[in-house]
């Protein structure tokens, strides 16, 4: 245990064993906060002795966000802690790629699930927590995607187009109580993420042209504290993307992700 830890704030980030996530629970480390982070897999407990390396004193908690248990357990370790939570990062998000036709449904419904109901689910609890207290500051993170339709990752745009609308949403209840939403929308970044979608023959599958994910964590952060409403997560050249989607049809952006997204 860090005995400076009373005197560090708390942030919790979901989806922290990698990618985007770990990267945004690093940026919270290094500007002084402690974290616990969650994940499925044993590499959150990896994460957690990176970032204590960091001088974040970390609290690993392994659970599956995809169900209402996994929900409420991380919900009960972090108030178990007795500490106040002034920062939650709602980061936590897969992808499935192909035809929609030829998708198990039990994986989108599992989309669903991790995506749409344990955000809305998690941060029930963690307003419920931060609006006595009249302070706090929840970060959301959505994508790029939820600005156009995304054939042959038919669920996975739409769950982030949910995202950012609640966000946004949240967000105009919750000023007048002193706590801020923001959400996140990154571009394709080099992570993981194409690759455990199932979309490795696709254009998203090469990392090489694809936004640095370090970047996009900290543009993440800095807008988190700044109490900005919304960031897009990249270059100028996904900025500017999501800037033109403002203006395209659907059926012109949804046949330009179809190029991209299309199993080979």
């Amino acid at each position: 245990m860090n005995p400076a830890a009373d005197n560090r704030p708390l942030a919790l980030v979901t989806g922290a064993s990698a990618g985007i996530g770990l990267e945004i629970a690093r940026e919270l480390a290094r500007r002084g906060f402690d974290l616990v982070v969650t994940g499925r897999s044993d590499r959150t407990d990896t994460a957690a002795a990176e970032l204590r390396a960091l001088g974040a004193t970390t609290y690993p908690v392994r659970a599956d966000l995809a169900s209402y248990d996994g929900v409420e357990d991380l919900w009960a370790r972090t108030r178990a802690l007795g500490r106040p939570l002034e920062v939650a990062v709602v980061n936590a998000g897969i992808g499935i790629g192909g035809v929609f036709a030829d998708v198990d449904l039990a994986d989108d419904l599992a989309l669903i699930d991790l995506n749409v109901k344990s955000v809305v689910h998690l941060a029930k609890r963690v307003v419920a927590d931060m609006i006595p207290r009249g302070r706090g500051r929840i970060l959301m993170t959505s994508s790029v995607s939820a600005t156009q339709p995304t054939p042959y990752e038919t669920t996975y745009g739409p769950s982030r187009a949910f995202v950012y609308m609640f966000a946004e949403s949240l967000r105009a209840e919750l000023l007048e109580h002193g706590i801020t939403v923001t959400a996140l929308l990154p571009g394709a970044t080099d992570s993981d993420f194409h690759a455990n979608a199932g979309m490795g023959a696709t254009r998203f599958g090469d990392n090489s042209w694809k936004n640095d994910k370090r970047l996009v964590a900290r543009q993440g952060v800095d807008a988190l504290l700044a109490g900005k409403d919304a960031v897009v997560g990249g270059d100028r050249a996904t900025k500017f993307a999501a800037f033109r989607n403002r203006f395209l049809p659907e059926r012109v952006k949804a046949a330009r992700h179809a190029r991209m997204a299309r199993p080979s």
